[in-house]
């Protein structure tokens, strides 16, 4: 086993046993990601088939509802966040100091949480505006997609609270290596859901 196998971490060649259960662990959430990524695709494909007149019924559309520059705004802090965060791991894996690990990762939290901030701020708009879910079937969909990946957001950012606790309390021992590492992917998966979010639900529905 050498340093090769778990990109972006640095176990180091004595840490045989932790190569193998890192590979254990790593496919787990390579499979879980995927799992996660089918849900994403099945609501996506049925927020798709709302925007629609019969979806919209009537209701608010997607030029009422989106304030696009905000959406934009999200959309820069969040993709800031996962290069901060991959400074991070880059930090880790050429083992740069727990400072400057906490420090970009304190950075990416404030990038996620900035981004939460925005979209929330954009939901309590929308039902100001009487743009509820249970509006239209293009409002539904929408309520469905776009908040859950907030709350992926949002669960990742109390993850990177807890690795901050357990990089302060047990240093940067294999475990914790690993879970940052996962958290890493985890936290690069949502920024791809994003992308297509952005792409399919803010930009196609202006278009």
């Amino acid at each position: 086993m050498t340093d090769k196998c778990h990109p972006g971490i640095n176990l180091g060649i004595r840490h045989g046993e932790a190569h193998q259960h890192a590979e254990k662990v790593m496919f787990g959430f390579w499979v879980f990601l995927m799992s996660d990524l089918v849900l994403f695709g099945v609501i996506f494909a049925t927020y798709v088939t709302t925007v629609t007149p019969m979806g919209i019924a009537g209701g608010p559309g997607p030029a009422d509802v989106f304030d696009l520059k905000s959406v934009f705004i999200q959309t820069m802090l969040l993709l800031t966040s996962s290069l901060t965060f991959g400074i991070a791991t880059l930090m880790l894996r050429h083992e740069k100091g727990i400072r400057n690990i906490v420090l970009w990762l304190c950075v990416t939290l404030g990038l996620g949480l900035g981004f939460l901030t925005l979209e929330l701020r954009d939901f309590a708009t929308m039902f100001a505006s009487g743009a509820v879910p249970s509006r239209s079937g293009f409002l539904s969909a929408f309520f469905a997609l776009v908040p859950l990946h907030g709350l992926h957001v949002a669960a990742g950012a109390i993850w990177i609270v807890v690795m901050l606790a357990q990089v302060a309390i047990f240093g940067l021992i294999p475990m914790v290596k690993t879970r940052l590492l996962r958290l890493a992917l985890f936290w690069h998966f949502l920024d791809v859901i994003w992308i297509a979010i952005f792409s399919i639900v803010y930009l196609g529905g202006l278009a």
